[in-house]
């Protein structure tokens, strides 16, 4: 071992010995050229790796932003269409409470002949009419007459006016029950309405298939 270790010590004394020999111009110009291929290999296999790495980081990062921005702004949409979506759902409650499905309007009849009768009022007529189909509605025209005093007429015609369910007086008439009396005979039109059943839009369909026809 003392002899493996004897020609160590004499390769490394060669060495030095050698590279002291050497000129420092080509000393300087080796340790530059060791420095540059390290300096190389620390680039390729250390510094652009990492860099890379880095470069790959930051646009997850960047893109993981821009996504949350994103996600921020259908948050306030989402909440802004939630908010919209109450705001119609109770105006379509309004329009449910206004206007009567079709087993309602019996009793919105009845409704509207006892408020005549409370107003004092002898009906003379009393006489739902065709119904007319509009785009989401029904029309029902009830024809009405009555006999009694204007102001029993006006009494009655108000209270129709208050009532929840939507019920138009129109085309009014008054005239005198005999000549010089205070009694009246009143015609005119109660049109209420109701929402469109699925009947109806299959009803609708036939008529429309039956004017191309």
């Amino acid at each position: 071992m003392a002899f493996k270790g004897f020609h160590w010590q004499f390769a490394l004394d060669a060495f030095f010995e050698k590279a002291q020999k050497v000129k420092r111009a080509r000393r300087i110009l080796i340790f530059s050229g060791l420095a540059v291929l390290l300096g190389g290999a620390f680039a390729w296999f250390v510094y652009i790796p990492r860099t890379q790495e880095i470069d790959r980081l930051e646009r997850e990062i960047a893109d993981l932003r821009q996504k949350i921005q994103v996600g921020k702004v259908w948050e306030k949409k989402l909440a802004a269409l939630q908010n919209e979506m109450a705001e119609v759902d109770k105006e379509f409650q309004k329009a449910i409470n206004i206007l009567p499905n079709e087993r309602e309007i019996p009793s919105l009849l009845a409704g509207i002949s006892q408020l005549g009768v409370d107003s004092n009022l002898q009906f003379r007529l009393f006489s739902p009419g065709n119904e007319e189909l509009k785009n989401f509605y029904v029309e029902i025209p009830v024809s009405v007459e009555v006999g009694g005093r204007y102001r029993d007429v006006v009494l009655f015609l108000d209270k129709v006016r208050r009532m929840e369910r939507v019920v138009n007086i129109v085309d009014i008439s008054l005239k005198p029950n005999a000549p010089l009396s205070a009694d009246l005979i009143t015609a005119c039109k109660a049109i209420t309405y109701r929402f469109k059943s699925k009947a109806d839009e299959e009803k609708e369909k036939a008529q429309k298939q039956q004017q191309k026809k």
